[in-house]
């Protein structure tokens, strides 16, 4: 198991902005730590189509391995419209606009704080 270089914000901060470089949607990093038993950190996205999916998804694994930190585990496809990185304490999640609002994790982690969220 490889040991992670960046400390668990910088893991979902460094999400944020690798998303944010993709040109994904309503980006939101949620601070779970005081109501959730299994991460730290939500990030969750949005992208117009299984190509954009794959491409928020791949630069957020390419930004995340230069610096020394690898997925845990990797859920989802594109297709399907939702992909899942699981780096132990932050869970990142890329939806299409339809999963995005099934799903609706915004308001099942309503009582998580809202630390960023870009439009």
């Amino acid at each position: 198991m490889e040991v992670n270089r960046l400390e668990t914000s910088e893991i979902a901060r460094a999400a944020v902005a690798a998303a944010a470089d993709k040109q994904a949607t309503d980006i939101v990093l949620l601070d779970v730590r005081d109501i959730c038993s299994f991460a730290d950190y939500f990030v969750l996205s949005s992208a117009e189509s299984g190509r954009q999916i794959n491409a928020v998804t791949e630069e957020i694994e390419e930004v995340l391995k230069r610096g020394g930190t690898r997925p845990v585990h990797r859920e989802g496809a594109a297709d399907s419209g939702w992909v899942l990185l699981d780096y132990g304490d932050v869970i990142i999640h890329t939806f299409a606009p339809f999963e995005r609002q099934f799903y609706n994790l915004e308001d099942y982690w309503s009582a998580a704080r809202t630390l960023v969220r870009i439009q």
